[in-house]
């Protein structure tokens, strides 16, 4: 470089050189390259379906069938027949009250039964030799009259004290406290050594029945309305009318459940009802007082789309918006009419097409117009790759 050359000047000279030498290289390499590949992204081919409607309603669960184990004569509680937390049949014995007073109380009822037995023995043959007196003009029939009355009193006396042996045994019987319901019992509230009286408001002990349990679930009158008319049954005609439900965790219950019964009050409060609902659980995994959501059918939408959530976004005024990759593998932008969610997706009634490919990985690197690589979500994750990397919720345009 001459020396004449400004100072400043050399030392931006050897900048603006170098740019224009990487820019020519550039130039050169893409000349060489030919065009930009097409960008990788991830689609889902969509087919339109018919679409079973629900709404999502708050409950809780209910044992169907519940039993408070309580004492039916007074005692001290000697033995507890069974383990906390077990299963238990009806007539299995649960807890031991001891029985001395009450064998004393059936010796007793037997002694008198045997006693009325003799006087009705008695009483019999005088009725008979009087009569026999009276055949002989011995005896007036006041007599015999007398005669017969004593014989019948002491058949009634015998009879009370039957009834009175029988009440005694029952008694005797119910010391042994035995489960009236099969189901599962609680933990024991009472110990050995208490005393218990008959009809006492504490119970001893719960059995549940929890196989199956109901789900009482609350829905608004104008919903019952429509179902009593008609109106959810016709749009039901063809559907899955079974309910799913959703346990606390957020977590899906594999049994579904049918709707049982309704209750014929509305809350003046909340304008509510209250439904009932029957699930199996064979698993145990309902438990009464549970918290739960159940998913109940409400009508079918015939042809719509299940949009998966993250290929929908939103562009600048607002419209629900989806990337379709077309017959030549070309991005297009659709306005999408969306009527509500589905689970991970949205159900869509206009603007997709049967057949059509959305975009559910790789939005961020393509625009309307784009020539894309398509592949199917399932492919590209068994092939370890999903074009546009980790799935991305769609972008407004």
């Amino acid at each position: 470089m001459p020396r004449s050359c400004p100072r400043p000047a050399r030392a931006v000279l050897p900048v603006l050189v170098a740019a224009l030498t990487l820019t020519a290289a550039a130039a050169f390499a893409q000349a060489q390259g030919g065009e930009k590949p097409p960008t990788a992204v991830t689609v889902v081919t969509l087919n339109a379906e018919d679409v079973t409607l629900k709404t999502t309603l708050p409950g809780r669960v209910v044992a169907s069938g519940m039993a408070e184990v309580r004492p039916q004569v007074a005692g001290i509680i000697t033995d507890r027949l069974f383990e906390e937390g077990a299963e238990v049949e009806i007539g299995d014995a649960l807890y031991k009250i001891d029985p001395a007073s009450y064998e004393a109380q059936v010796a007793a009822a037997r002694a008198s039964v045997a006693q009325a037995e003799a006087n009705l023995k008695a009483a019999g043959k005088e009725a008979t030799r009087v009569q026999e007196l009276l055949e002989r003009n011995v005896a007036s029939e006041q007599a015999v009259d007398d005669a017969i009355a004593a014989r019948d009193a002491a058949g009634a006396a015998l009879q009370v004290a039957e009834a009175q042996l029988l009440s005694a045994e029952i008694d005797l019987e119910r010391t042994t406290i035995k489960a009236q319901l099969s189901g599962t019992v609680g933990r024991s509230l009472t110990t050995r050594g208490a005393l218990v009286t008959a009809g006492q408001p504490e119970p001893l002990a719960v059995i549940r029945t929890l196989d199956p349990v109901y789900v009482d679930v609350t829905m608004s009158a104008a919903e019952l309305v429509r179902w009593r008319r008609g109106h959810t049954e016709r749009q039901l005609a063809n559907a899955d009318v079974s309910v799913d439900l959703n346990l606390p965790d957020g977590s899906g219950y594999e049994h579904k459940g049918t709707l049982t019964a309704a209750e014929p009050h509305v809350d003046e409060q909340t304008g509510v009802i209250v439904l009932r609902m029957n699930f199996p659980n064979t698993e145990g995994l309902l438990l009464p007082g549970m918290y739960v959501q159940a998913d109940m059918p409400q009508g079918v939408i015939e042809g719509a789309f299940l949009v998966p959530q993250e290929a929908v976004g939103r562009d600048s005024r607002g419209r629900p918006t989806a990337m379709v990759v077309n017959a030549d593998d070309v991005v297009e932008s659709r306005v999408l009419t969306v009527l509500r969610d589905s689970g991970n997706a949205w159900i869509v009634t206009d603007g997709i097409a049967d057949g059509d490919r959305v975009i559910v990985a790789g939005l961020q690197k393509v625009q309307p117009g784009a020539k894309v690589a398509p592949q199917e979500r399932a492919a590209a994750a068994a092939d370890g790759s999903s074009g546009g990397g980790k799935d991305q919720p769609a972008q407004g345009n």
